[in-house]
């Protein structure tokens, strides 16, 4: 009979699951042990690390992601980008490795009783199999739920001396084969009403969030807003890009609290949000949640999103097929397809650093080649990155979900491993790159054609936001001096420099492309402070 381990390789080779994500520890090497060629172990140096390449890798692809972690305490290392991959609904499989059944209850070393317990409440499901026959058809359920929506990250402790026991044939027959799927399309009566209500409405208007980034509801979004001729807000926070940005119809990005949002919506009666929580506030400026006579559906594969929302009506479905179904009850768009969106107009630029944001933003739109991927975790000036960004593709954009620093770094390996065809911009803040560090490594030992991009501002600029707006006065800790980003790359052996001129930025850019390596550069900007919301 074959072994545990031997089924759940054939099983990961049927569900396309040949790359993992991981950082091993004396638990995992039986699993690792005699590693099948055809599959590929990606290595981070940090378990936080590990789980941020596998969110961008499973978000880039739109698959899966296996993750391989180190009992409770490397689990608990990742504990803050599982928060963003749960936020942002990633489907990711994550294991870690537990001690000999014999020796869990002693409080041996590295054995952890509770270990389902460590990674809640970021995960839909965590399990530890009963026996070890019961590994493979407890990591099939893992596979299957990571999937269904809402998706989102799931969790299996394994034993270590569970891979070499035997297991029946009879019992793991059919995992491989078995499909499980979701049906979201509307019944035909919650169809007609919805349209009707789209139909009726005299100003109506879109609000788009990260279930729309994908190769069917993008463009179908679009349709629809054309076909509506209504503009389009992306939903407050976004962690991807839903709409195109440089579409006539795109008003921006909804402010993150409750009177921002009302007012911007004012003067429509109805509002469709699409793929998006109603609504991730962030900032406490109290209002109606809502303009006077304006009503909301909203649209989500997540119940728990539904079910929350303080206002509006709400239907559980997938976004895309409801699109489709929607562009079949309306009259089409008119023939003349809209004139895109200028530009936002570039600032003054000044000849020698530190150099507006917003100068350096503009420059990105200026010179990256229409390919590239951009991952942003520079958080201090997220507004005037949406104000300059030009995004027409879905995928393109990765931001973290749940606002916790350390996704963007590794994230972006992750992005690049997932299609090194499409090159990779990661905008970093000097204060986000200490968190997520380790994965400079990885880039390198993969030789990924990322560009990662460090707004040295010396401080938390995010935080300083929040001063003025809780009224807080003294606080420590929100100035970073010191820091050299480059001299930290180089000791990973990523080629890196400082960026003295807007015409380097601009030949760096350019240079953005497939089979171009990894490399990292510095640019000072001035400190400013945003709006939040």
């Amino acid at each position: 009979m074959p072994t545990v381990r031997e089924t759940t390789y054939d099983l990961l080779r049927a569900w396309g699951l040949t790359t993992i994500f991981g950082n091993p520890g004396s638990n995992e090497l039986p699993f690792l042990d005699g590693f099948p060629p055809d599959f590929r172990y990606v290595l981070g140096l940090h378990e936080g690390a590990v789980l941020a390449m596998a969110d961008g890798y499973a978000q880039a692809t739109g698959r899966p992601a296996l993750v391989n972690l180190h009992s409770a305490a490397g689990l608990g290392n990742a504990m803050g980008n599982l928060a963003n991959a749960r936020a942002c609904h990633t489907p990711l499989v994550v294991t870690a490795g537990q001690q000999t059944r014999a020796m869990i209850g002693l409080g041996s070393v590295l054995a952890e009783p509770a270990m389902t317990r460590v990674p809640e409440p970021h995960v839909k499901w965590a399990f530890e199999p009963a026996r070890a026959q019961d590994v493979p058809r407890v990591l099939s359920e893992a596979f299957h739920l990571a999937t269904l929506p809402p998706a989102g990250p799931v969790f299996v402790s394994l034993p270590l001396d569970d891979w070499a026991q035997e297991v029946s044939t009879d019992e793991v027959a059919h995992l491989a084969t078995r499909r499980v799927r979701a049906a979201g399309a509307l019944p035909p009566d919650v169809l007609a009403d919805l349209a009707s209500r789209l139909r009726g409405a005299r100003t109506p208007a879109l609000v788009v969030g990260p279930e729309v980034d994908d190769e069917c509801a993008f463009l179908r979004a679009v349709d629809l807003a054309e076909a509506l001729q209504a503009p389009v807000w992306t939903a407050p926070t976004p962690p991807r890009c839903p709409f195109p940005t440089r579409h006539p119809l795109w008003r921006g990005v909804l402010p993150a609290s409750i009177a921002g949002v009302s007012e911007q919506l004012a003067g429509h009666d109805v509002v469709l949000v699409l793929g998006a929580p109603v609504f991730r506030y962030h900032a406490y400026r109290p209002g109606p949640w809502l303009p006077e006579g304006c009503a909301l559906i909203s649209v989500s594969s997540d119940p728990g999103n539904a079910a929350r929302a303080a206002f509006g009506d709400a239907i559980v479905a997938d976004v895309a097929d409801v699109l489709a179904q929607l562009l079949g009850e309306l009259p089409p768009a008119p023939a003349a397809p809209p004139a895109p969106r200028e530009a936002t107009a570039s600032p003054d630029i000044p000849d020698t650093p530190p150099f507006p944001a917003a100068a350096v933003f503009a420059q990105l739109a200026r010179s990256l080649p229409a390919e590239v991927r951009l991952v942003n975790e520079s958080t201090a000036n997220t507004s005037q990155f949406w104000d300059h960004l030009d995004l027409s593709r879905p995928r393109s954009f990765f931001f973290p979900a749940a606002g916790g620093l350390g996704f963007g770094l590794p994230a972006a390996v992750g992005v690049a491993l997932a299609d090194p065809g499409r090159p990779v911009l990661a905008v970093l803040g000097d204060g986000a790159v200490q968190y997520g560090v380790a994965g400079l490594w990885t880039a390198v030992q993969w030789n990924l054609p990322i560009t990662f991009l460090v707004l040295r501002n010396g401080g938390y600029g995010a935080l300083r936001s929040f001063v003025n707006q809780l009224g807080v006065a003294g606080a420590p800790g929100l100035d970073l001096p010191g820091i050299d980003s480059v001299r930290i790359a180089e000791g990973y052996d990523l080629p890196a420099h400082h960026i003295t001129s807007l015409a380097e930025l601009d030949t760096v850019l350019r240079a953005t492309q497939p089979g171009h390596g990894p490399r990292l550069v510095e640019v000072p900007i001035t400190a400013e402070t945003r709006s939040l919301g």
